[in-house]
């Protein structure tokens, strides 16, 4: 596959923490593979589109979260269909809530599309600051921001997209996200694509079905390495 489409679902809506960059680091990524990414940005009024081959949702507050997800409940259909056949999901934060069983949005426990086995629950208090996890998916340590007050358990039908080493995470201090197959999700705003450009490389080999080569990218590796050192 040379050419993939990168869906940025309700960016006017999930686009309150700079999440809408995972869409350009994937595009600049993919450059380096042989990969032409194309971005179709899908509104609230939009309908999603079947031929997608990554899904983005990012974060915001509780208003926009539920217009969202009010949004996605008329395509969940759509979101079952691409899931078949292995598109991936990354969703951030207030996207992550979106595709669990349930959270809380407005002083009321709202059901979720149930993309993931995980429920969400308030905290007795906001969690802001650097995060850093070492992800089970990739065997290296990943940087992020958290900035939220949910406090997320996993089911039996999900695992851990890493483990906390410096940070909150899910509000329990252990764990950070959710994975499922080919649908992740996390708190780590950052954009998390930009600070982790290996993860980058692992979705778009998730949403090929191609393994690449190792990059060289000494400006990216350095930035990375340095986050990671300074983040403890």
């Amino acid at each position: 596959m040379s050419r993939i489409n990168i869906v940025r679902i309700h960016n006017e809506l999930l686009g309150t923490y700079g999440d809408q960059g995972n869409a350009e680091v994937l595009v600049f990524r993919g450059k380096f593979h042989g990969i032409t990414g194309n971005i179709i940005d899908v509104g609230y009024n939009d309908p999603l589109p079947t031929n997608g081959d990554i899904y983005l949702l990012g974060g915001a507050e509780d208003s926009a979260q539920l217009l969202s997800l009010e949004a996605m409940q008329r395509d969940r259909e759509v979101l079952d269909l691409v899931i078949e056949r292995g598109a991936v999901i990354l969703a951030v934060c207030a996207g992550f809530q979106i595709i669990g069983n349930s959270f809380w949005a407005n002083g009321k426990e709202v059901t979720g599309l149930g993309l993931l086995d995980v429920t969400t629950t308030p905290g007795d208090k906001r969690f802001v600051g650097d995060v850093r996890i070492k992800s089970t998916n990739l065997s290296i340590d990943l940087t992020g921001f958290e900035n939220h007050s949910g406090k997320t358990v996993l089911g039996s039908n999900a695992t851990p997209f890493g483990k906390v080493e410096s940070g909150h995470g899910n509000g329990d201090g252990k764990y950070d996200g959710a994975v499922s197959a080919n649908i992740f999700g996390t708190y780590m705003h950052g954009p998390i694509l930009a600070r982790n450009p290996e993860f980058a490389d692992l979705l778009l080999t998730r949403a090929t079905g191609r393994k690449y080569a190792q990059i060289t990218d000494p400006l990216a590796s350095q930035y990375a390495t340095w986050r990671r050192k300074v983040i403890k």
